[in-house]
């Protein structure tokens, strides 16, 4: 999501069992999606601002993952001067967190002046966990918005942790300005959590010279230097879409039988995010086997349609939890909630 920057009853939203797309290569996959239909686990957020600190004007885009029996969230939480720190939050059942008074990462590099660090995405890789998240430093810097103001500059950036508290920095991974093909900012890593052929591989955003906000694709062998693995996005805008205007990583994917399975984030052309899908070859994480032709969530409830960016939900952490999963993500940028699927 464009950091701090203006973005250009419970009801249920279904997905077919068997979803049929018409691949890049002209053939037909038939894919099974891992989850049935997504259901809100609360019609109310369960996590919101609250005083006058570093969460006082949103609490957004969580990551979750399971740790010590417990469901351990870092979500962006923001100041009423719009700088981003993350917060922590545990819980027992993965619906009713319990929050640190004091966040666990906040803008302190120089690449961070001002903006902070924001919207962050949790792997576990061996004893480690790997967080990337976007450092936004809105001091300056090479980026302008279209109207010529200069905002600064979002960069991905990569921090490791073997207790989710305490993070080393491991600084900007993939720098603004100098890929490829991407122009502009870098944004919303998610790691396959598994080396395939040798390598681990990444997915995030990125600007393009003639269309911003696409899904790039880079690879490391050690996860901590990366390099652009192609010179054109590896997933696309599509026109007159529910992602006409955005395509952007979801949680971490998730390896399957058929392929590394994705969640992604789209905005159409009025601005609003919706949830989608697709899947890449195991054997070629570049591929593109099947994609979504419908988003599978979309902002129902007031609190998803107003708050700091309207009409926004935007998934950032996925859980399995015996039969289920849990799917977290920001309502509105301002508040937290998690919905919930079968896992088939």
């Amino acid at each position: 999501m464009q950091s701090s920057l203006t973005r250009a009853g419970t009801r249920s939203i279904g997905i077919a069992a068997l979803a049929v797309i018409t691949t890049a290569t002209t053939t037909t996959t038939q894919f099974r999606i891992p989850f049935g239909k997504w259901d809100r686990e609360s019609d109310k957020p369960i996590i919101s601002p609250q005083g006058n600190g570093f969460e006082s004007a949103g609490t957004f885009n969580p990551t979750v993952v399971k740790y010590d029996g417990k469901f351990v969230m870092l979500y962006r939480a923001q100041d009423l001067h719009g700088k981003s720190s993350l917060g922590y939050a545990s819980s027992d059942d993965g619906v009713h967190f319990v929050r640190r008074s004091d966040p666990v990462l906040v803008g302190e590099a120089p690449y961070e002046t001002g903006g902070g660090v924001e919207d962050p995405r949790l792997v576990k890789i061996g004893n480690s966990f790997y967080l990337t998240y976007t450092a936004y430093n809105n001091q300056g810097g090479q980026g302008a918005h279209a109207n010529g103001m200069i905002h600064g500059d979002a960069q991905l950036c990569l921090a490791t942790s073997n207790d989710l508290i305490h993070w080393k920095r491991q600084g900007v991974i993939l720098p603004a300005y100098k890929g490829k093909w991407n122009v502009g900012w870098t944004k919303s890593g998610a790691i396959v959590p598994e080396k395939i052929k040798g390598k681990y591989w990444m997915y995030y955003l990125a600007d393009g010279a003639n269309q911003l906000t696409q899904m790039a694709m880079a690879y490391s062998t050690d996860l901590m230097h990366w390099t652009d693995a192609l010179d054109h996005p590896v997933l696309s805008s599509r026109p007159k879409m529910f992602d006409s205007q955005v395509v952007e990583p979801g949680p971490a994917p998730v390896l399957t039988e058929k392929g590394i399975f994705l969640i992604y984030n789209g905005a159409d052309d009025n601005n609003v995010y919706r949830t989608g899908w697709v899947l890449f070859d195991k054997n070629d994480p570049t591929k593109v086997l099947a994609r979504a032709e419908q988003p599978i969530f979309e902002p129902v409830h007031d609190w998803e349609k107003i708050g700091q960016v309207p009409n926004v939900v935007f998934v950032e952490g996925l859980v399995r939890d015996g039969n289920r999963w849990l799917f977290y993500y920001g309502g509105a940028d301002k508040y937290v909630g998690v919905a919930s699927a079968t896992v088939r």
